[in-house]
């Protein structure tokens, strides 16, 4: 490990790292279909459905109708209820790799990190492949990079401002783990996954990355600056959970606009 911190080396690996997604087909297609996604549903209301616990707790036809972002492995969901998300987004390594069966046979659109090629999920008519950068800025505009910060529901929360929803509601962000460990440790699996809202989202014996709390909360306060700077907004509809960084709001009184 270096002992001093080189700019150069850093601004050096952005552009290599970009150069040589620049370089691939996948990206040249990817830019084009988010380009014409840019603002599509101006003014219109969103739901990003994370993966915590809670979500086991939502009046689920209230979102008929309603487009939503689903997150990694919402796919497991689909065994026991009938709701589907408009989209799904997925970002980690671990989880396109683990997921990508599904990934590969869905028609649901999705917008998958560009890590999505390594794990030999195809480019197809319904898939856009994401650019990762390590700076830290909320991406306005998606079709060049954008930037994870920690945590899936990032990603979505900018593709949710790249398309031009103009309020955005979470649901299941409990914003807690029982999972002890540093953040973005690489941990095994030990028993059932208590962390999310089904027991196999990550079996025994597999790979996760621990969560890094601090760096997702930072995040958002940078989403939610991005949106009050637009007069726009992101509420918190989850059923609990820690996060108190947006405001508060159920989940029927966003959809329906009390």
């Amino acid at each position: 490990m270096r002992a001093t911190v080189n700019p150069y080396l850093f601004a050096g690996g952005l552009v290599w790292s970009r150069l040589r997604w620049d370089l691939d087909y996948r990206s040249w297609v990817s830019r084009s279909r988010l380009r014409r996604l840019r603002d599509v549903h101006r003014g219109r209301k969103a739901v990003i459905v994370c993966n915590g616990p809670s979500l086991m707790q939502t009046d689920w036809p209230l979102l008929d109708g309603v487009y939503s972002f689903g997150l990694n492995k919402i796919n497991l969901l689909f065994e026991q209820n009938t709701y589907r998300p408009s989209c799904v987004v997925a970002v980690n390594p671990f989880v396109l790799e683990q997921n990508s069966n599904f990934f590969n046979s869905t028609e649901i659109p999705l917008y998958l990190d560009h890590y999505a090629a390594k794990a030999e999920i195809s480019l197809r008519e319904n898939v856009v492949m994401l650019h990762s950068t390590g700076v830290n800025k909320f991406a306005r505009d998606c079709s060049v990079s954008l930037y994870q910060g920690g945590t899936v529901t990032f990603v979505a929360m900018q593709l949710a401002f790249h398309m031009g929803f103009s309020e955005v509601a979470l649901i299941g962000c409990d914003h807690s783990f029982s999972t002890p460990g540093p953040a973005n440790l690489v941990a095994l699996r030990k028993g059932p996954d208590r962390d999310h809202f089904h027991p196999d989202y990550f079996p025994e014996g597999t790979s996760w990355h621990l969560p890094d709390i601090d760096l997702s909360e930072a995040s958002y306060r940078l989403a939610k600056s991005a949106f009050a700077a637009q007069g726009r907004r992101i509420v918190n509809a989850t059923e609990g959970g820690m996060l108190e960084v947006f405001p508060r709001m159920s989940l029927a009184q966003f959809v329906r606009g009390q």
